[in-house]
């Protein structure tokens, strides 16, 4: 034996290998045969050239991509894991060579339409898709929209919308003691909430060779299985800890004849790298980008001319303005052969070394002339926006975690893999035969000014350096229970926004009603759609009066109905309907009118500064809150009702709320299908009430992990395990998923079909 490649009935890979090497270069290939064509798009993203056979609506992505420099930290990682780790790099090599191998073979038809060939893996190209996957995920964009909040509003506004706001990734995850359940051993459960892709974005596999057996949710092109898994005497699951980890810095920029120099908080003009990129697009002229890097880190938005450069039109960049500093601005063409104009070789702690160049910052300038007695006033000089994140300072991702994780027996194990831990911040929740359990947060989180983790911060002055790193907090069971639903919990001390409690109090709630549970039982806790967040509006209902008679019985159909958001019901229908009117009408009013128009940041980043969607996810707090800057909230709701009662819905929630899956090449997507569920039910089916119904996230798998047999665990995605259209597992675990079932795990290899 040295490959083998077995499928169950629901077309489920299952691998055996004479080792851990071969292993992964069969998950490799496997995954080059099930998901080519998300492959190849992930592998584009990573590197930013997807928009040179997407088009131009990738052209915003790439340009981040490029601009945070995702492929050259990706390179870094990859160079220090070789250093720290020969055994894992050697590892993931393997499958990327699996990869390469199976890659050009593939017939999936997408290739066809776009004209495109199938790309040569690179050994980091793995750390590249994880990066790509993750540096959205803990949603530093949101410090934009604070920023924002703060400067319209007044600080009050960073608790009213301290909530998951729009694109944000959660999950619901429990942890349930052997005191708890029917067999005597623990069992976990969950299911992750991200957007829902076709393909799905994770890949049920299993891995089998004579060091382990692990069966799990992998990320296709990733090896092992770093979030979701079950070795036979232990498993481990995580959730997003909300933990803020990411920092935007305003940076002072300025050109001179030898390149771009950044203001530091020495208040020395630093130099920082710069070079140019070209950015193919299809069916448009290529676009021409600025790549800077500060001591900060990678400027993501704009440039020395501030927000809106960064992106060369035509002719090379020159300017005689002189910035507000009274430092003349030279001339700093871009090389057209695209080589860096500074050096960018990174010191041990991964922060860009300064150029040797001659200070220029003295040098005399047109400002240098006698000041009028009443000069003009200025406006602030122009700033750009710089990232700081772990991986580019460390060269780590947590890598160096997969290998002992697929190796782990007891919750020990996995507690000390995910010490390597670094992006993203999870919460860990672990368990095995023995009884042992394991409830941590996991990751690298900097130590800094509370400054830092509200909104960008001015590179410029001292205080906002990092100081090291925080302890990751530990937690306990209580009542023989752990549950994590990204509310407050072990890693409050780390973030700032997190999710209402809702769906962990209902978790919990859910929990108490038995003293035992069975891992068969568990589904009726992944399919509950009570929605506590919908009390602040039904309590704003029941107060208003003077209301029409067609508003009068809206507002008792509501104030009666169950809270139940379930696909078939129209009392679910006409409460969405009233809660649309009301954020589109808080959302008009004056209050808010500054925060309807945000400053130019690139289009990837805007979704995070939407005031419709913060309106509609905040919704709770605002209606709640004892003022909100002159808004009469019982007129507002007062109009939404009788809007609605006006012309109410005549169907079921599920007749608009409908599942809409992101896919890379548009086409005729089968029937959206009717979903059950909303944003803060258990049911975790998000529109953005205001703009939509429909349901671009949700639960994209749901498992059960079983510590007394394996063989009675469960598992279940959107789709279906294969990412080619037209086969018969494409979509084949969709109406399992829509009804909340979930698919039998295999264990045993004689009920499983050997593949050629």
């Amino acid at each position: 034996m040295s490959i083998e490649i077995y499928r169950d009935a629901w077309g489920i890979p299952h691998l055996r290998a004479d080792s851990a090497r071969e292993l992964a270069r069969a998950q490799g290939r496997v995954t080059a045969r099930d998901r080519a064509w998300q492959l190849e798009v992930e592998r584009h993203r990573a590197r930013g050239t997807s928009a040179a056979f997407l088009g131009a609506g990738a052209l915003s992505w790439d340009t981040l991509a490029r601009r945070a420099r995702l492929d050259d930290t990706a390179r870094r990682c990859f160079t220090a894991l070789e250093r720290q780790d020969p055994e894992t790099a050697d590892w993931v090599r393997a499958y990327v060579d699996g990869v390469n191998e199976e890659l050009p073979a593939t017939t999936a038809p997408e290739f066809t339409r776009t004209g495109l060939a199938p790309g040569r893996w690179e050994p980091w190209t793995p750390l590249g898709v994880w990066l790509a996957t993750h540096v959205l995920f803990a949603g530093f964009p949101a410090k934009l929209w604070r920023d924002e909040a703060l400067r319209h509003l007044g600080p009050d506004a960073v608790g009213l919308f301290a909530t998951d706001g729009p694109g944000t990734a959660g999950s619901n995850g429990w942890l349930v003691a052997g005191a708890r359940t029917t067999t005597g051993h623990p069992v976990l459960a969950g299911d992750p909430h991200r957007y829902i892709e076709d393909p799905g974005v994770y890949q049920q596999i299993r891995l089998s060779c004579p060091e382990f057996d692990v069966l799990g949710l992998a990320v296709p092109g990733v090896p092992g299985i770093a979030h979701f898994g079950h070795a036979g005497t232990v498993a481990w699951s995580i959730t997003n800890a909300m933990a803020d980890y990411q920092d935007l810095y305003r940076e002072r920029l300025r050109r001179t004849g030898a390149g771009i120099e950044a203001l530091g908080p020495d208040g020395i003009w630093h130099r920082a790298s710069r070079h140019t990129e070209t950015i193919e697009v299809a069916g448009e002229e290529p676009v021409e980008i600025e790549v800077i890097e500060t001591e900060r880190g990678p400027v993501i938005a704009g440039g020395p001319e501030g927000l809106g450069g960064g992106v060369i039109e035509g002719a090379p960049v020159l300017s005689d303005t002189p910035v507000l500093s009274g430092t003349p601005v030279a001339s700093d063409a871009p090389d057209p052969s695209g080589t860096p104009v500074a050096s960018d070789a990174p010191d041990p702690s991964g922060t860009p070394v300064a150029s040797d160049a001659p200070d220029l910052s003295h040098t005399p300038a047109l400002s240098d002339a006698p000041v009028p007695s009443n000069p003009p006033v200025l406006p602030d000089p122009p700033v750009a926006l710089s990232l700081r994140h772990p991986p580019r300072v460390t060269e780590g991702l947590g890598f160096r975690a997969l290998l002992p994780l697929l190796r782990a027996r007891r919750t020990a194990d996995v507690d000390r893999a995910f010490d390597h831990w670094v992006e993203p911040v999870n919460v860990v929740q672990a368990a095995d035969i023995e009884g042992g359990l394991l409830h941590r947060v996991a990751g690298k989180v900097p130590v800094r000014a509370e400054a830092n983790r509200l909104r960008p911060v001015p590179a410029w002055e001292p205080g906002h350096e990092w100081r090291g790193w925080h302890a990751t907090p530990r937690a306990g069971l209580t009542d023989g229970i752990a549950v994590m639903a990204n509310q407050r919990g072990p890693a409050a001390p780390l973030g700032v926004e997190f999710a209402p409690p809702h769906r962990a109090h209902r978790i919990t709630a859910l929990l108490a009603e038995k003293d035992r549970w069975s891992p068969a039982d568990m589904p009726l806790i992944h399919t509950d759609t009570h929605l506590a967040s919908a009390q602040p509006l039904l309590d704003r209902l029941a107060n208003l009066d003077g209301l029409s008679p067609e508003a009068v019985t809206l507002r008792e159909t509501l104030i009666h109905w169950d809270r139940r958001m379930t696909a078939d019901s129209h009392e679910a229908a006409l409460y969405a309907a009233v809660r649309s009117a009301v954020v589109r009408r808080l959302a008009a009013h004056p209050a808010f009118a500054a925060l309807t128009a945000p400053p130019a940041y690139p289009d990837v980043l805007l979704p995070w500064l939407g005031l419709v969607p913060r309106i509609a996810f905040a919704l709770e707090h605002l209606l709640r809150a004892e003022e909100l800057y002159g808004v009469d909230r019982d007129e507002t709701v007062r109009g939404a009702l009788e809007e609605v009662a006006a012309e109410p819905p005549r169907g079921t929630w599920g007749d608009t709320h409908r599942l809409a899956p992101w896919r890379a090449l548009p086409e005729d997507a089968p029937d959206a299908p009717a979903l059950s569920g909303d944003h803060d039910c258990v049911l975790c089916t998000s529109a953005v009430p205001g703009l939509t119904d429909l349901a671009a996230r949700g639960p994209a798998a749901r498992y059960v992990w079983d510590l007394a047999r394996r063989e009675d665990s469960l598992w279940v995605v959107p789709l279906g395990a294969s990412g080619v259209p037209g086969s018969p597992h494409h979509r084949d675990q969709l109406p399992l998923w829509l009804r909340g079932d979930l698919v039998p795990v295999v264990t045993d290899w004689h009920h499983l079909t050997k593949e050629d």
